[in-house]
């Protein structure tokens, strides 16, 4: 499963019109800015190395996500966490459980069910529904 924060991240500058989009760091034409490639290693040893404009070190992110497998990759080469999903991402459904108790979700289900049935779209018992 591809990380679902996954997608375009970095820097893309130093593209001079006539240059095409060339990113390599050996590109040296008069108006392009200095670049660095930064190596990348996820758990399972694939290498990634984006190229970033040359920046404070601080700048540069630690994580980045493994162009082959998704999952995140350090710049010290060593195991990131065992959850690929623990930099804080959460599905709608947690969201909702954070705002909604379980006795919250049963009356919403309830008022929805009662709405169907004056409509008459359900009928008043359905199985299981007391």
């Amino acid at each position: 499963m591809v990380h679902p924060s996954s997608g375009f991240r970095g820097t893309r500058a130093g593209v001079v019109a006539g240059s095409g989009s060339s990113l390599q760091s050996n590109d040296l034409s008069p108006g392009s800015l200095p670049r660095i490639r930064v190596s990348y290693w996820c758990a399972k040893g694939h290498e990634t190395q984006p190229v970033f404009l040359k920046m404070p070190e601080e700048q540069i992110p630690r994580i980045w996500d493994c162009r082959r497998c998704g999952a995140p990759a350090s710049r010290d080469g060593q195991a990131v966490a065992d959850d690929p999903f623990e930099d804080g991402y959460k599905s709608h459904l947690e969201y909702v459980k954070e705002r909604r108790s379980g006795q919250d979700a049963e009356d919403v289900l309830a008022g929805a069910l009662e709405k169907l049935r004056a409509r008459g779209v359900l009928p008043d018992q359905l199985l299981g529904d007391t």
